[in-house]
């Protein structure tokens, strides 16, 4: 009964998501309060339908109701309570829900919040119930987690050994936090171009809800990166894959609307393109649920090999972004230009990094489709790999990490540009230092890391310089440097985080990828040591160990100086999983500061004399911990901005009474 349950509540959420859209719009067309607030009831009941499907959906794998087939398909008895919980969005049909899931919540917070004039808030209430109904009817006709088994199996499939792991067990839900929660955004720009209003109070309403979602989406996006990097074994952490494309570029575009939504409050302008961001984000989160959903793409993170419903899921972002972006073709050239600005000013600066980010997304979008468009047109077949992305992206991205510390330095409307470089002197000249140091301290091949170097740095120390000049520190008494600095309002130490996160992720990946060192070998145990960079690595046993749903071999590594000092034994195992019949890595790490030292255990083989042998990598990753601390921090200046009272659309409401 409990399937029968879950199946009844997403169709009862798919009708109240139908009722929440008409209503809604007749509502705003005719100006009648009662149908809007039956629409926003529609919307909160419509969530709470999917909220119960879910947990149906998630008892059903705890008690591994193998009658079911996802469940079958998705688990095993023998597998922890952890693993069997996440397999509820383990598959295509489960992730779904959780998609509907996570898109109607956002739905039901939109119909509470209050604030925005009447018609905007019922045409985004009408929008988000439209959006609603469409991915919750994919769900309820072509791919219910419901669906029974007949007769039922004794034992289930079990989930793919490669997502049995603690972080990949919460990174969907953080991932699609950010996806979805730009249908939000999305679902406020639609209904600004229909009642024809983008302003400064729109875009107020539009930061909050863009923030959110480009936070959660960091965090998710760096899990699953953090994950890569321990669980496949090949010691890197991106490798511009379809499907980290697919995430990748809804958080570029949401990155640029945080930034251009900044000009439309405080200055009026941009106010076209910014919804145009808006728009533009959500489309590439629908996308990205196609690309890993319609088997146009092979990946260890996609979900089904299904073209039949790849192509509803690509109708429904053909109807979606195709009448959205129609209405903004028709409207565009009624939104009023708003405030000018001088070349040299804060809103220059902002238009310039937009451009780059565009410019960017725009590369990383043409790297991802243009093999699939060309096999498609021709059926040949190519990949477009790091090589691309490196001489494409990269030079982009630097460019706008360059004018980056600059922006909050200058005024609004007109800035003074030979102040601001004469403020961020010692920022330069430091990151210059920083750079010079580098190079002295590797070798002239590696001036690539250098200038990498050099504008981590630079991002770095440029923002603390914006930061110093703000409380007058060194310049002014001690009581008045405290007042500043606790009177800067949230939203600024936010913004400090945020692009201190992105120095900090700089130098990590650029230190990381250009002075990594690898080393193979066939190593038995008890054999001498073997150097890599300022290192050795030693095997000193091999053996069998037992997992709850696996068997493992399990390697005992010691990991020490040239000279001997600083050893410690490490771990790694090749696990083998009986269920699936797959066999997978688990390597062994060890945290030496900012550094990694990264062994991998790799198929038994015969030694020089017969004995047993194991294949073994050792890698030293230098400041591979940056990598992820970055983007943390990152996340980190989103949240704290998010608690800032600026950003609170109440207050728009309490300055226009």
């Amino acid at each position: 009964m409990i399937a029968e349950l879950g199946a009844l509540a997403l169709a009862l959420a798919l009708a109240l998501a139908v009722m929440q859209a008409v209503a809604a719009g007749l509502g705003a067309a005719q100006r009648r309060p009662v149908l809007t607030g039956a629409a926003e009831g529609a919307a909160i009941a419509s969530a709470i339908a999917v909220a119960i499907a879910f947990a149906a959906l998630i008892h059903l794998f705890i008690v591994s109701d193998f009658s079911v087939s996802n469940v079958a398909a998705n688990s095993h008895t023998a597998k922890p309570l952890l693993y069997r919980v996440a397999g509820a969005w383990g598959s295509h049909e489960g992730s779904l829900v959780l998609w509907c899931l996570v898109m109607t919540g956002f739905g039901a917070t939109l119909a509470l919040g209050r604030g925005l004039p009447f018609g905007l808030r019922a045409w985004a209430t009408a929008c988000q119930g439209l959006l609603n109904a469409m991915f919750l009817a994919f769900a309820v006709f072509t791919s219910s987690p419901f669906t029974r088994l007949d007769p039922a199996p004794v034992q289930g499939a079990s989930l793919n050994p490669l997502l049995q792991d603690p972080a990949l067990a919460v990174h969907p839900p953080l991932l699609y936090a950010g996806y979805v929660g730009l249908s939000v955004p999305f679902s406020l720009a639609v209904a600004a171009l229909i009642v024809g209003r983008v302003d400064p109070a729109w875009a107020r309403w539009v930061r909050p809800w863009s923030l959110a979602a480009w936070s959660f989406l960091t965090v998710g996006i760096t899990l699953g990166a953090f994950w890569a990097y321990y669980e496949l074994g090949w010691g890197g952490w991106w490798f511009w894959d379809p499907v980290e494309n697919a995430s990748f570029l809804p958080w570029l575009a949401a990155a640029a609307l945080l930034h251009s939504a900044i000009v439309t409050e405080r200055r009026g302008a941009l106010a076209g393109w910014t919804v145009f961001l808006a728009l533009l984000a959500f489309s590439f989160s629908m996308l990205g649920a196609f690309l890993v959903r319609s088997g146009v793409l092979t990946s260890v993170h996609a979900f089904a090999v299904d073209p039949e419903r790849g192509m509803l899921l690509l109708a429904i972002l053909g109807v979606a972004s195709g009448a959205a972006f129609a209405l903004f073709a028709w409207r565009a050239p009624s939104l009023q230009p708003g405030g000018l600005f001088a070349p040299v000013s804060r809103e220059a600066t902002l238009v310039l990094n937009n451009l780059f980010l565009a410019a960017a997304a725009a590369t990383v979008l043409l790297g991802t489709l243009y093999p699939l468009l060309l096999e498609a047109a021709t059926g040949q077949t190519i990949s477009v790999g790091p090589p691309y992305f490196n001489l494409t992206f990269t030079p982009l991205m630097a460019a706008a990490a360059l004018i980056l510390p600059a922006g909050p330095l200058l005024a609004w409307k007109r800035g003074d540009l030979m102040g601001v470089l004469q403020r961020l002197k010692w920022a330069a000249g430091l990151s210059l230092l920083a750079g010079v140091a580098s190079l002295a301290l590797t070798s002239l091949s590696a001036a690539i890391v250098a200038v990498g170097v050099m504008i981590g740095a630079w991002l770095i120390l440029g923002t603390l310089t914006e930061l110093v000049e703000r409380t007058r520190l060194f310049r002014a008494p001690g009581a008045e440097v405290w007042r500043r600095t606790k009177g800067l309002p949230r939203g600024a130490w936010g913004m400090t985080l945020a692009h201190i996160g992105l120095g900090v992720f700089v130098l990590g990946a650029v230190v990381e990828t250009g002075l990594k060192t690898e080393v193979p070998s066939v190593l038995s145990p008890g054999d001498p040591p073997v150097a890599f960079a300022d290192w050795r690595v030693t095997l000193d046993d091999v053996r069998i160990v037992e997992g709850p749903n696996y068997l493992a071999e399990q390697g005992v590594f010691t990991l020490s100086r040239d000279n001997g000092s600083g050893a410690r034994a490490v771990t790694a195992e090749r696990r083998f999983w009986p269920a699936g019949g797959q066999t997978t890595t688990e390597v062994g790490l060890d945290f030496r500061g900012l550094d990694d030292l990264y062994v991998v255990l790799g198929e038994r083989r015969a030694g020089p004399e017969g004995q047993p042998a194991w294949s073994v990598r050792a890698y030293h990753n230098p400041w591979a911990r940056l990598i992820f601390l970055g983007p943390a921090l990152m996340a980190l200046g989103g949240l704290v901005s998010l608690t800032d009272p600026r950003l609170r659309v109440a207050v728009t409401r309490r300055r226009r009474s």
